[in-house]
């Protein structure tokens, strides 16, 4: 066969081409990187500069979990206030005891460092006071002496309590069915106890009533504080009901309008805690019980031009400001927004709403969307809140507020309260990466505070849930999940 004269250079190029292939096809054969490159974490709107997150937009959407209800999500940078992303931000929620935040921000603004604790002055052997929402006067988490000792002490032979106007006992849209657990004690001018009753239960002795008798289980004792609440303390009997629907999980009950408790004997020891009905009455009883001094009560008449109003300071504000937010402490929430309020126009009254105006029609205003705000704890239903708004003020309360005791008043992942089982790194050490408020309600399940993420950027940040069908605890982990991705990324 003839040799066309063509034929050795398309070989030779061939066979130069195939070795010139060879090291791209055992490059392409290799294996390809154990990670794919991570996106960005921010994307910028090219038009508007505007920030967003697709991925997380994208997870929100497609969250078998979360599309289920009502979810309002809202991102910005806490050192700068950048809004970062927002996710129905702008719709308005129900946020529970994320409201606590807000009651934080009228404290931080209105009151001085330690609280009002009374109001007094002296006329002759008398001296006259009066409360001013102050909730630590012998409480059992938060007490504080200062007024005790103060008014043990004086001078004056005869003490004089003067009423104050002040808010209903509980507030708008609260649960009516709930005065009878410990989160709902009544709002007073100076409450004592917290408002509460503490019962302390023994495990049952087993004691023989007499030497070679056979053993018997001796009726289970329980010690009442204070003891003023004693005789109105009784064990239930066998058939007890207070009410066809009562909760059987609980020790105590409490007659609804009245001071009588029954208690149900068990066979473990336990401790139960119960508001009582407050009253003027009740209020004098305990004070001179307490003080072993004669109390009365009168009219608040001050002389303008002779007699000078003091103001007796007690307990540090970050004290209550640190407990309340930690454990979601309702009367402390509640309480803190009546001690505001006497900071803000006429001083003859206690009234939250007073406050809250205040604080809305000046140092709030310019918040995204105005709240609908009607008390300090979130337990109403009528509290309104959008992302944004809760967001920017977290923004506000960084800027105001030095970071690290900022986020040492908030519940930290792994710490104590309400985060304690969530949001931190194992280690050794056990490190928190997020510091917050929740707010639970059934259906609600809500979470505001700072992301600490893996960049080192702070990130304030709302994350609202309503409406959640069933239990929440699907809700609980997709939120954990989502934010820890939030802090890798960002």
């Amino acid at each position: 066969m003839p040799i066309l004269p063509f034929a050795i250079p398309y070989r030779l190029a061939a066979s130069l081409l195939l070795l010139g292939l060879l090291p791209l096809a055992s490059a392409c054969g290799q294996n390809p990187p154990a990670t794919a490159p991570a996106l960005p974490g921010v994307v910028r709107d090219s038009a508007t500069g505007r920030a967003d997150l697709p991925w997380l937009r994208q997870q929100l959407d497609s969250s078998v979990t979360l599309r289920r209800q009502q979810v309002g999500v809202a991102l910005a940078d806490a050192v700068t206030g950048e809004p970062l992303f927002g996710y129905n931000e702008a719709r308005y929620f129900t946020p529970a005891s994320t409201m606590k935040l807000l009651s934080l921000y009228a404290g931080l603004t209105l009151l001085p460092d330690s609280l009002p604790s009374l109001r007094y002055f002296s006329r002759g052997d008398t001296l006259f006071f009066q409360g001013t929402g102050d909730p630590t006067l012998l409480h059992g988490d938060v007490p504080s002496r200062r007024a005790y000792t103060f008014l043990a002490t004086r001078p004056e032979k005869l003490l004089a309590y003067c009423d104050i106007a002040c808010v209903p006992a509980y507030g708008p849209s609260w649960s009516w069915d709930d005065f009878n657990y410990y989160f709902q004690p009544e709002r007073t001018a100076l409450p004592l106890y917290g408002n509460t009753v503490r019962f302390y239960a023994g495990a049952p002795l087993v004691g023989r009533p007499r030497p070679g008798a056979p053993a018997q289980v001796l009726p289970q004792r329980v010690r009442v504080f204070p003891r003023v609440f004693a005789p109105l303390t009784a064990a239930a009997g066998a058939d007890f009901r207070l009410s066809p629907d009562q909760d059987d999980d609980m020790h105590v009950y409490r007659a609804p309008l009245e001071n009588r408790f029954t208690y149900r004997p068990g066979v473990k020891k336990w401790i139960d805690e119960v508001p009582y009905r407050t009253s003027r009455p009740l209020l004098l009883r305990l004070l001179g019980d307490t003080l072993r001094r004669a109390i009365v009560g009168t009219a608040w008449r001050p002389r303008p031009g002779q007699d000078s109003i003091r103001t007796l300071r007690g307990l540090r504000a970050d004290s209550l400001y640190r407990r309340m937010l930690r454990v979601s402490d309702n009367f402390l929430a509640e309480q803190l927004l009546l001690m505001t309020s006497s900071q803000v126009g006429y001083r003859d009254s206690l009234s939250g709403p007073r406050a809250i105006r205040h604080l809305l029609k000046n140092q709030l205003k310019t918040l995204p969307d105005r709240p609908d705000w009607v008390d300090g704890s979130g337990l109403s239903r009528l509290n309104l809140l959008t992302p944004r708004t809760l967001t920017a003020l977290l923004c506000r309360l960084h800027q105001r507020v030095p970071e690290p005791r900022l986020l040492s008043l908030l519940a930290a992942g792994g710490g104590q309260g309400t985060l304690r089982r969530r949001y931190f790194e194992a280690g050794p050490p056990k490190t928190p990466w997020l510091w917050g408020k929740t707010g639970t309600l059934t259906h609600t399940c809500n979470l505001a505070g700072y992301v600490r993420c893996q960049s080192g950027r702070l990130v304030a940040v709302t994350f609202f849930n309503n409406s959640i069908p069933g239990n929440d605890q699907a809700t609980r982990n997709a939120m954990e999940r989502l934010l820890h991705e939030v802090r890798e990324r960002l």
